[in-house]
């Protein structure tokens, strides 16, 4: 079975939000043969991310950067999974109440430097999530799982 990790760090509702439309996209009734695990960013391990076939990681913008959760993450698979994970197709979803930029940039670097590639386009959301910024979540997580079960076979 091919798995889907959701990498997150999910400290307000807004952020539970926009992780639970993930969940509810990746786990679509159409998508067959996938694994959803969710691993909170402080919890998640490199064997976590090196069973993986794909990954979407959601953080809050702080001060301008990811979350230190997720910042956290990295630090700790950067060196130990870089190799084994080139190609690993994922996503990314920010939330924020001002400039996301920041946030959006620095996740993108640390994965382009792992060698990864963004299989959806970045979900961005600004202030309280929306009906428009929850399907947009759905469908990040509906794309990655469907990515993954096309890698299932």
């Amino acid at each position: 079975m091919a798995r889907l990790l959701i990498v997150h760090h999910t400290p307000s509702p807004a952020t539970a939000e926009l992780f639970d439309a993930v969940v509810s996209g990746a786990c679509h009734p159409d998508i067959s043969g996938v694994e959803v695990v969710r691993r909170a960013a402080l919890a998640a391990t490199a064997s976590d991310l090196l069973a993986a076939d794909a990954v979407v990681l959601g953080t809050p913008a702080n001060i301008g950067y990811m979350s230190g959760a997720l910042k956290h993450f990295f630090d700790t698979v950067f060196h130990v999974c870089a190799d084994d994970t080139r190609g690993l197709p994922y996503g990314l979803y920010v939330h924020g109440n001002l400039d996301l930029s920041g946030a959006v940039r620095s996740v993108e670097s640390i994965a382009a430097g792992m060698g990864w590639r963004r299989e959806a386009a970045v979900v961005e959301v600004l202030g309280a999530p929306d009906k428009a910024a929850l399907e947009a979540c759905s469908e990040l997580g509906a794309v990655l799982a469907a990515a993954v079960m096309d890698i299932a076979g």
